[in-house]
């Protein structure tokens, strides 16, 4: 197979019939952290070829849920651009005797499939359109039949050298030749993918291990329009805690869905490239951190287990580590301009992004604050330090309170805590204090809203 000597080209090939979900993804993200690695490129092709569930608004889904993700392609195609390409490979296929007509009903196939496992045998096709006579044909046609066309398969042992599962065999003489053209023209997915393939040079095609039985016929496709066929990767799956595939139309784990909850797009790439691998689930700051890990040796042959909770967690792990600039933008975009030390004060205590709000509020805001004891509060208020606060402030402050009124431990901090931001844990207040205004801490103090 191709791929030693080559420049390294891989795809993500998505059907914009929707949007994408974290099943898709992380095929994506293998393929894109594979050509990041080997200093190549990763391409999106677009099959669109269902043309009554294809649109448009999916292609910008699928294109804008790429970006948001930080997984940039270098060429990009649509399949339903191509078909005076696939129509030359099918005159190839048919005069080399490898495409032919089928005419049977889906009624009358059912019925063989039946009729075969009755009598203890596969269910495969018995070809019986190869020894149709014309007259035949032209009945069917006369009839208003129209066919389906079939790859005809050599039957014999395919073996390639996967990139994940080692040396794989498949008998294609197992299974049934893959339908190519619908009945009425449409292209199915097979030919048209192996015609991209061979135009487009690519080196490597990674994807889902449930594709590895089509491999054999694609490669004996390859063979049939006289090229070489490329590496095959194919991955474990992703279950879900129930133990089944995700699909698509899971619409809550669908990218555009976890991004609207405010995930981030790092914690998403870094849970989907280590679950169902032997590296650790991480809170990985960089894309190339990712990048650097990528291994096909080190992923598991059982399903990847995603659990939304757990990829929640990495994602507040993630923000509890991530550096000012990472945030800076976003933050001052939301009008939230505490800087650095505002960050560095709360970021430990928020699971998304937009969780900074509710703090920005108790230092810049108006909060009603909650008041258990005023006049152990209205105490407090009259001990206040003088002068700017800073970070000594607190510890000034408690240890003035403390004196004055005996009070230690949970019965000092806590009325204080739920007076200055109506909450009951939070970031560390001596952090807080100093960006808060001393008219806001007094009137919170007195029980007004400030």
């Amino acid at each position: 197979m191709s791929g030693d000597n080559k420049k390294v080209r891989v795809r993500f090939a998505p059907s914009p019939t929707g949007r994408i979900h974290v099943g898709n993804i992380r095929t994506a993200l293998f393929n894109w952290l594979f050509a990041r690695h080997n200093d190549g490129e990763f391409m999106l092709r677009l099959d669109d070829t269902d043309a009554e569930r294809s649109t448009e608004a999916f292609v910008h889904g699928i294109k804008d849920d790429l970006s948001w993700l930080g997984l940039s392609w270098d060429l990009e195609a649509k399949q339903s651009e191509r078909y005076f390409d696939y129509e030359k490979a099918v005159r190839k296929l048919t005069e080399a005797g490898r495409l032919y007509p089928c005419y049977e009903t889906p009624e009358e196939l059912d019925l063989k499939r039946r009729r075969q496992l009755a009598r203890g045998r596969p269910p495969v096709y018995d070809r019986s359109a190869l020894h149709m006579s014309d007259e035949e044909r032209t009945k069917y046609e006369e009839e208003g039949r129209r066919p389906h066309w079939r790859f005809k398969l050599n039957h014999e042992l395919v073996t390639w050298n996967d990139l994940v599962r080692g040396e794989t065999k498949i008998d294609a003489a197992s299974f049934s030749d893959p339908v190519m053209i619908r009945q009425g023209g449409g292209y199915l997915y097979t030919l048209p993918s192996v015609v991209d393939d061979i135009d487009f040079e690519i080196t490597h095609v990674i994807r889902g291990e449930d594709h590895v039985a089509n491999t054999a016929a694609q490669i004996q496709l390859f063979e049939a329009l006289d090229a070489s066929a490329p590496m095959f990767g194919h991955h474990n799956l992703l279950v879900g805690v129930d133990g089944e595939a995700l699909s698509k139309r899971k619409g809550s784990l669908s990218v555009a869905t976890l991004r609207e909850e405010g995930l981030e797009p790092l914690a998403i790439n870094a849970h989907a490239a280590t679950i169902g691998s032997s590296h650790p689930v991480a809170p990985y700051q960089a894309m190339k951190e990712i990048a650097g890990l990528f291994d096909f040796t080190k992923l598991s042959r059982a399903p990847a287990r995603f659990d939304e909770s757990e990829l929640r967690h990495l994602n507040a792990k993630y923000l509890h580590e991530a550096d000012f600039a990472t945030v800076r933008e976003r933050l001052e975009k939301n009008g939230i301009t505490g800087g650095e030390p505002f960050w560095q004060a709360v970021r430990g205590n928020i699971d998304v992004l937009s969780d900074v709000e509710q703090w920005w509020r108790v230092v810049d805001g108006k909060i009603k604050p909650v008041i258990e004891d005023q006049d152990f509060c209205t105490k407090a208020q009259s001990l206040l330090p003088d002068g700017p606060f800073d970070e000594q402030s607190w510890s000034l402050w408690t240890s003035a309170v403390k004196e004055q009124t005996g009070a230690k431990g949970r019965a000092l901090f806590m009325p204080l805590r739920k007076a200055l931001t109506a909450k009951e844990h939070g970031p560390e207040l001596k952090m807080l204090l100093p960006m808060m205004s001393r008219g806001k801490v007094s009137n919170r103090l007195l029980g007004r809203a400030a």
